[in-house]
């Protein structure tokens, strides 16, 4: 096919069409959609890696107080607000005592009154004891008579008889001592156990505390183990975490922790694992653990807040790792683009654990030098074409 000969009138328009097609071209494989990716590498080294295990909780109380009566009463006061700190023993509270008062007074006379029983039993166990030294006596006297022939058989025999029964007085008295003793043990028995009575009517706080709830008021009647006041021991607080199990293996007590606070997230408060709970959820698949403040934060954090936590793992031994932002999910498969001949290819790996940095440990798939794709300006394909540089604007390195 011949091409018609250009005229003089198409030699202009031809001008202008050559270059705006030119530079259409220039901008679609530079800036168009046939531009190249822009990307960035990184390099697969082996190092150590500290894995982190993240959970979530709330903020509890190890020693939680709830102080009350031990039988049915009815409130006489409330010494003690909420918020307030108190100390070791100090009056929370107390209970109204009815005749608890008049039945220790009555025991305590109770009490005198067997005192005086035991003095006049210890008189008469004396009286008694003398009258059988006494006639012990008379009856060797008279015996010695009997054998000098100046007392008669008749009158040793009737001494005989009065030490007898002097015998059996003294054996009377001293068990009229001995049931007084018991009756005085009673008496006192009793008394201490209407004292003690009445003193847990008083309630006291048992350890230096924080009071967080007051449950009854005066002129309120509670039964036996009904709280008028909670207590907690403001210096023993945890967070009650959980974590899901999966990961969770090397949980244990002792390793380092990092508490963020819903109502603080900025703030990181240092702490430890105190005790990782033997039972797990079977229902949520977590494990449980008791998280302890190392110190405790100032001011004191609400009961029940949120909290966020991290755990540090034992530390790892050198092993290959990419950052996570290197790892994609492609038809189902994750993996990695890796850079072979100025050309990306996808490698499926096997992620191990990672750590708070976003280093993913890589159990398989990559060698020791790889160069892979850490960042790209849009999503790679097989045959994309890329464009290495240094740093992708906005992109943190």
């Amino acid at each position: 096919m011949r091409l018609p000969p250009l005229t003089r009138r198409a030699l202009p328009l031809l001008g202008f069409l050559v270059p705006l097609g030119a530079t259409f071209l220039w901008l679609a494989l530079t800036t168009g959609p046939l531009a190249p990716v822009l990307v960035t590498l990184t390099t697969v080294t082996a190092d150590t890696i500290t894995p982190t295990l993240f959970g979530i909780g709330t903020l509890e109380a190890r020693y939680t107080y709830r102080i009350g009566p031990t039988f049915a009463g009815r409130v006489s006061r409330v010494e003690v607000q909420v918020g307030e700190r108190v100390k070791a023993g100090q009056l929370l509270g107390e209970m109204d005592p009815v005749d608890l008062d008049d039945r220790v007074a009555a025991q305590e006379a109770a009490q005198r009154r067997a005192e005086a029983g035991i003095e006049a039993a210890r008189a008469q166990t004396d009286d008694a004891r003398a009258r059988r030294e006494f006639a012990t006596a008379q009856v060797k006297r008279y015996e010695q008579l009997l054998l000098a022939k100046t007392a008669s058989e008749d009158s040793v025999e009737a001494k005989r008889q009065e030490s007898l029964v002097a015998k059996a007085g003294l054996q009377a008295a001293q068990a009229n001592l001995a049931s007084a003793e018991q009756e005085l043990n009673r008496v006192r028995a009793e008394h201490e156990a209407l004292v003690t009575q009445r003193a847990n009517l008083r309630l006291l706080a048992p350890v230096d505390a924080l009071v967080v709830s007051r449950d009854a008021e005066p002129g309120s009647t509670l039964v036996a183990g009904q709280a008028v006041v909670e207590v907690i021991d403001a210096e023993q607080l945890w967070v009650n975490a959980r974590f899901d199990q999966l990961g969770a293996g090397g949980l244990a007590a002792g390793l380092p922790a990092r508490v963020s606070l819903r109502s603080q997230p900025l703030l990181i408060h240092a702490g430890e694992v105190g005790r990782v709970e033997p039972r797990a959820d079977a229902v949520t698949e977590e494990l449980l653990a008791k998280i302890v403040f190392a110190p405790l934060p100032d001011p004191l954090p609400r009961l029940g807040e949120l909290a966020e936590v991290t755990v540090l793992l034992a530390p790892l031994p050198p092993t290959p790792w990419v950052p996570n932002a290197a790892l994609h999910r492609r038809d189902g498969q994750l993996g990695v683009w890796r850079l072979e001949d100025n050309a990306p290819r996808f490698v499926p790996v096997e992620r191990g654990v990672a750590d708070r940095d976003g280093r993913v440990q890589i159990r398989s798939g990559l060698s020791v030098g790889d160069a892979v794709v850490a960042h790209s300006r849009s999503p790679l394909g097989p045959h994309s074409r890329v464009q290495v540089v240094a740093s992708l604007p906005g992109v943190p390195q």
